[in-house]
Parts: structure tokens; sequence; C-alpha cells
């Protein structure tokens, strides 16, 4: 199951408490004071991982808490530190700050704010620090204090409730409406098997494959179809748009045929209209299209006069079928080329 979105609710470890000791020794029946300090508590942080690639593990745990510190303790003693806990989510991760404390918080608390988008394996980022611990009754003696019974408690822990949100990184989108050929595309040019079936919203989750040609290769994703709304959140278009932010090449796939009546040209309007209302960065990015399903009949009637519409728009279009392969050789060099000039740009 593929989960891009988790609430978690974090506990740094307490700062252990000072210590109020006196030495005991033979002959020395008033020693001076010895109390330890406590240890601080441990921090929470986050790390990218490779091994990741869903945040399903935060629907089974969604609470985390670090250790706290020691307490001091005679003869000068410090007590240790609380070990770190490191929680680990994939490469691609923005993490945000929904409240301090714990869930729920009233509406007024509430921030939302992003404090790291992990988009490199081994990031980390410390989100609860642990506190400080106490200082024990040695630390207070003074001319005028020989014998100090005073010591201090450590400070608690941050609490901190946070939003994970998993935006997959690929160099390549995959967009188009529901039942356009985009899963039979991704599993004919990459080693991705997704389901493949002849109605729409087939797929319900994005896919990743590795597109390979002799020693060059690029990540592919295939995301679930788009319909009108989807920038508002309909048939969870919203939730699928934001996986195409990282791409950089977006690879729009159109039913030659039409979807539900849409003459080719108002399918694909309507799909980059829904990209940029949800960001209108996306209309920067590259974009190719591929026009599907050129071995039927009706798609080839509308073929030329899609391609006049678009291409006179300045995109390439590239005429393909994802069932009999016409086409994809050409795509695929399209693709690498157009990314190996996005490179030289970077």
């Amino acid at each position: 199951m593929f989960i891009d979105e988790a609430k978690i609710f974090l506990k740094a470890g307490d700062g252990g408490n000072g210590c109020v000791s006196f030495r005991r020794e033979k002959n020395i029946p008033k020693g001076g004071p010895d109390g330890g300090n406590g240890g601080n508590g441990g921090d929470i942080i986050i790390e990218s991982s490779l091994d990741l690639a869903t945040l399903i593990d935060f629907q089974f745990r969604s609470h985390f808490k670090s250790k706290p510190g020691e307490y001091g303790r005679g003869s000068n003693e410090f007590g240790k530190n609380g070990e770190h806990l490191v929680i680990k989510v994939p490469v691609g991760t923005v993490v945000r700050k929904i409240a301090s404390g714990h869930w729920p918080v009233p509406s007024s608390e509430i921030t939302n704010e992003i404090i790291a988008d992990l988009t490199k394996a081994g990031e980390r980022i410390i989100v609860a620090k642990g506190g400080q611990g106490g200082r024990g009754n040695t630390i207070f003696k003074s001319s005028t204090n020989q014998t100090p019974r005073t010591a201090e408690e450590g400070t608690p822990g941050e609490e901190i409730t946070l939003k994970l949100e998993l935006k997959l990184i690929a160099d390549v989108g995959l967009v188009g409406y529901p039942n356009a050929g985009k899963s039979t595309l991704i599993s004919k040019l990459s080693n991705a098997r997704p389901k493949i079936a002849p109605y729409p919203f087939t797929t319900l989750e994005p896919y990743l494959g590795i597109v390979r040609r002799e020693n060059e290769s690029f990540v592919l994703a295939d995301l679930p179809g788009l319909i009108e709304g989807a920038h508002k959140g309909k048939g969870l278009g919203d939730k699928f748009l934001k996986h195409a932010e990282r791409t950089r090449i977006i690879l729009h796939v159109v039913d030659m045929c039409g979807y539900e009546g849409k003459d080719p040209a108002s399918s694909f309007r309507t799909i980059n209209g829904e990209m940029e209302s949800y960001n209108p960065d996306f209309m920067k990015k590259p974009q190719i299209v591929a026009a599907n399903k050129t071995d039927l009949e009706d798609a080839r009637g509308n073929l030329d006069a899609f391609t006049k519409e678009v291409s006179g728009k300045g995109y390439k279009v590239i005429p393909i079928s994802g069932i009999t392969g016409e086409g994809l050789d050409t795509l695929k060099h399209e693709l690498f080329k157009l990314l190996s000039q996005e490179k030289v740009k970077v």
C-alpha cells in the first residue's frame, strides 16, 4: 500500500534532575557538596533514507519518545545523556510542523510550517530537542553557602506534532486523463508493472519505473489519472499532483480517441489547466505530448488536427501506440535528449 501522508507526535527526553549529596568520608564528618548534574534528554531526529518508499510504517505507530537523561548522583557523578531517537523517512519527505505540544490543539495554534524538505539520502534534522539536565548541589557552593541543599530539576523535552508528506522524486512524470494508456506506456518503457485494465482509474497510487538505454537511465513516475477539478481535490487529484511537482519533465499522455466524448485537444487543455491551477510552476517545466492509441482508426482521424493545435503552442507531439509499440523508440529518444538538455541548464 502506498501511503504518502502521516501525522506523528513526538516527545523528546526530559533532562535528568541534579543531585543533592555530601561527601561522607572517614575523619570528614561534614564533607562538602558532591551532587552531580543530571544528563540531557535525547533529541528526536528525522533522517531521509533510500531504504523506504512510503510512509506506511506510521500507520501503525504515530507516537515517539526519546530517552530521558539520567539523574545526577553523589561523588560528583553526572547522569548519562539520554539516547537520541532517529526516525527514518523516505527521500522526498516534506516535514511540516503542525503545532507545539500534543494533538489536537486549538486551531489558532496550528502552523503547518515547512521545517524540512528532505530531497537527498542521509539528510537529518532535529525536530524535538531533549531537555537540559539539572545542576547538582556542588555548583551552588559559595563562600556564604558551604552546604547547599539545592539542586535543579531537569527541563522537559520538547513536544511537537508533525505532518509528513511524501512527494515522489522522479525525472519524468506521466500525466493525463484516466484510461489514457499511461500504465501500459510505463510498463513498455520501464521495469514497472502496474495493474492494467480497460477502464478508468486502474492506477490508484503512483508507480515508479526505471527507463534504461545503454549506460543511461531515468526514473519515470506513473501518476493516477487526473480529471477536471483535480486541483481542488476532485478524484483525489490534489494528492496526485503533488507527486509531479519534483519532476523535471512532464510526459502528457493524451488518448487520441478522446475521453468521455471530449476531443483530444480539449482533454489536453483541461489537464494543463488543472496543473497550472494547482501550481503555476508546472507550466515552466518542459512537456512532451504522447498522442496515444494511434493503432485505432478513430485515433488516427483525430491526430492531424490535434498535432496542428498542440504543436502550434510550442509542444512536441509524438504519435505512439502503447499496445503495438509504435513510436516508443522515438519517444524514449526524445525524453533522454530533453533530460540531457535540462541537466546542462542545471
